[in-house]
């Protein structure tokens, strides 16, 4: 949601281009071991596709900066094995020192202490026996609020009125899921807002549609 359709948004913003034909899946070798070291990490963490997602939101700008797509990815990783204490504060920075020889204590390695979370289902959708709040073409606000934790409601919609498009299939809340707190499956709808009322009246015309869970959203009068 928000534009990214995946766990950590799309690299080279400022490169984009059409792909080869015989252009390779990664652009350099380390990528593609950050990516598997990524993916092996948040499961053998016991985490989620969005405690992923809120370890790249916990990430200081030069580990989310600095260090690029796939660094961030790698940090990210790095960040899920600390939560759930697989591996020890200090612990890679001093294996990378001992490997370059330097010869330093490596901390002890802690008792894990992984989440207690299994998911109902495979993948996010789920089916809920109850009907849709809200209904097509009917108004709808974005509520303004500003959780504490992981959300995917953007900010730049939040009080603001759309109309709803199409009701999706239900799906995991993230905002729970994240925090290993519940699947707590909600209806997603996709809601269209116009940019004059998102940006003010010089913004370009365009409509734009975000998809959202049920419990972003309120009945506009």
């Amino acid at each position: 949601m928000d534009g990214i359709a995946d766990m950590g948004g799309a690299p080279g913003w400022g490169t984009m281009h059409p792909p080869r034909q015989d252009e390779p899946v990664f652009a350099e070798p380390w990528e593609s071991r950050a990516f598997a070291l990524a993916i092996l990490s948040n499961r053998v963490s016991g985490g989620n596709l969005d405690s992923f997602r809120h370890a790249l939101e916990r990430l200081d700008r030069a580990h989310y900066i600095d260090d690029g797509y796939y660094g961030r990815w790698l940090n990210a990783g790095e960040l899920r094995l600390l939560d759930s204490a697989i591996l020890a504060p200090g612990a890679v920075d001093a294996r990378a020192r001992n490997l370059r020889g330097e010869h330093v204590e490596e901390p002890p390695i802690p008792e894990p202490a992984k989440p207690d979370y299994a998911p109902t289902a495979e993948g996010t959708l789920r089916f809920l026996g109850t009907v849709p709040a809200f209904a097509v073409g009917e108004r709808v606000r974005a509520k303004d609020m500003s959780p504490s934790g992981h959300t995917r409601l953007p900010r730049y919609v939040r009080g603001h009125v759309g109309v709803v498009d199409i009701i999706q299939p239900a799906g995991v809340l993230p905002d729970t899921n994240a925090h290993f707190l519940g699947e707590n499956p909600q209806y997603v709808y996709s809601v269209r807002f116009d940019s004059h009322d998102l940006w003010g009246a010089d913004a370009e015309p365009f409509e734009l549609t975000v998809e959202m869970f049920e419990s972003y959203l309120e009945t506009a009068s």
